[in-house]
């Protein structure tokens, strides 16, 4: 599988390093690499009104890149609040299955929450979301296992407990839609 990351607006490119490095370790025979260039924020996205982004908006501007550069997966990385109908926030949003998915730096930070930054702890959770973001676009669905990266995060603690692999059953999953593509 090729994997490329983008940058949704300005983000941090050592931590846009940190989840190619990531996604290389978790997805077997995986090439990833990071687009050059930055997509810049649709500004339709933007809810003046909650003061967030529609995580769909971009997903479906992230999909141009996906049918301009023939990978099999585009994931985009913004560090903007994302949002999506019916929910507060998300940490991220992906076609499922499909070839496009986003992740946001947001509310990854630990300094979103009051506390000093961390650069370790936000790529430890960048690479999770990542993870899980692409594991969607292979039809994954969010898994019971709290310790699985498929688990679902209602907040940052539920990210934070998780590991950045799957469980054995999502795996197997993962190993099997690897071979169709």
């Amino acid at each position: 599988m090729r994997i490329v990351v983008l940058r949704v607006g300005c983000v941090d490119v050592e931590v846009i390093r940190s989840v190619q490095v990531g996604l290389c370790e978790v997805f077997p025979r995986t090439i990833c690499d990071i687009f050059e260039r930055m997509m810049v924020m649709p500004r339709d996205a933007y809810n003046v009104v909650r003061g967030q982004f529609l995580s769909s908006s971009i997903l479906s501007r992230i999909w141009r890149y996906v049918e301009s550069s023939g990978v099999d997966r585009v994931l985009g990385v913004t560090d903007v609040d994302l949002y999506v109908p019916r929910l507060n926030f998300v940490f991220g949003e992906a076609e499922c299955p499909g070839r496009a998915a986003v992740i946001s730096l947001c509310r990854l930070r630990s300094e979103f929450y009051g506390d000093l930054p961390d650069s370790g702890l936000l790529v430890e959770r960048s690479v999770k979301e990542a993870v899980h973001e692409v594991g969607h676009t292979l039809g994954l669905v969010h898994c019971h296992d709290p310790l699985c990266v498929m688990f679902f995060s209602n907040n940052i603690d539920d990210t934070d407990r998780k590991r950045s692999v799957f469980c054995e059953r999502c795996r197997g999953l993962v190993v099997e839609c690897l071979k169709r593509l």
